[in-house]
């Protein structure tokens, strides 16, 4: 906007040069009137090719000064002084254009410059996000903002692939899993979530699991969200593969900070850690327990972590 009022202003003060200049020209001094002209015509070009550079396809800002409408009385040498005036006067608005003319070509490198500041931006971003939206689209809903958040940024363990596993058409498992009952209140979310802790209870492992992923998957905003998913790490610490229980404890500390389970699911990610043979990411998880929860864990989770802490040989 500065540049166009500027661009306005010098366009103005030309067009005031211009009947000034038409009445020195009846003086003697031809010659010079002449050159001046010559000076105006080329000034006048050179302003409007900067008027279509600061107003393209609109009007320009039109100035709140105008020139003098009557005559012009000269005072002393009547041959040289209005010519000398607007000598001054051109020369003036030469130096005006050509400081207008750079101001635009700054102006238009710069906005080159914010144009390619934005496309390396965009492309940042793009990388930064394409492998994070698949990552999170199966989490809960966002916490609010009073939440607690990770302190550092613990990396997600990375499990080997699991085995398919192997079919137990025994009847004996069968009548087991038979056996545990399959809730029925009314509450579709609540059994689902209740029949998966029986199995679990009675060491049906895999059958848990199955059950638990598939409530977290279907109930990512139920209050037991939480409990499933640390329940799900817990089947597969007992089961023994500390791999997936790390991942399963992750998620859960990640996704539902403010959960119920959320800091549970931090001790057994640093025991599962240290089964896995990797004391430095253990201990980092129980600085993280302490800097997010503090005093609001509960004593057994207090001991827990104290033994967690001293298994992988924590510094103090």
């Amino acid at each position: 906007m500065r540049s166009k009022i500027w661009a306005a202003a010098f366009l103005a003060g030309t067009m005031l040069c211009t009947p000034a200049f038409a009445q020195s020209s009846g003086a003697s001094a031809t010659g010079a009137s002449g050159l001046l002209d010559q000076r105006v015509v080329k000034l006048e070009k050179e302003m409007k090719a900067v008027q279509r550079s600061v107003f393209p396809g609109g009007t320009p800002v039109q100035p709140d000064i105008v020139g003098n409408t009557g005559p012009t009385i000269p005072s002393g040498n009547a041959a040289s002084t209005p010519i000398a005036d607007l000598t001054s006067r051109i020369e003036s608005l030469e130096k005006g254009l050509a400081s207008l003319t750079g101001q635009v070509e700054q102006n238009g490198y710069r906005g080159r410059q914010a144009d390619e500041a934005i496309k390396r931006l965009e492309t940042r971003i793009a990388t930064l996000e394409g492998p994070v939206s698949t990552a999170s689209s199966d989490g809960p809903a966002a916490t609010s903002s009073a939440a607690p958040a990770p302190a550092t940024a613990l990396a997600r363990p990375v499990p080997a692939p699991a085995k398919p596993p192997v079919a137990k058409a025994d009847p004996a498992h069968r009548a087991a899993v038979a056996a545990v009952e399959m809730p029925s209140t009314g509450d579709a979310a609540e059994d689902d979530y209740t029949y998966g802790y029986r199995l679990y209870l009675a060491k049906l492992y895999p059958e848990a699991e199955a059950k638990l992923k598939e409530f977290v998957a279907k109930y990512p905003t139920h209050k037991r969200y939480s409990y499933a998913q640390n329940l799900l790490g817990r089947a597969y610490f007992d089961e023994g593969k500390p791999a997936l229980a790390s991942v399963a404890f992750y998620d859960n500390y990640q996704k539902a900070p403010k959960g119920e389970r959320a800091a549970e699911s931090l001790t057994w990610l640093g025991q599962s850690l240290t089964k896995l043979k990797k004391p430095a990411d253990a201990c980092k998880v129980y600085d993280e327990l302490q800097d997010v929860y503090g005093a609001r864990l509960a004593p057994d989770l207090k001991a827990k972590a104290a033994k967690g802490r001293a298994d992988a040989k924590c510094s103090a």
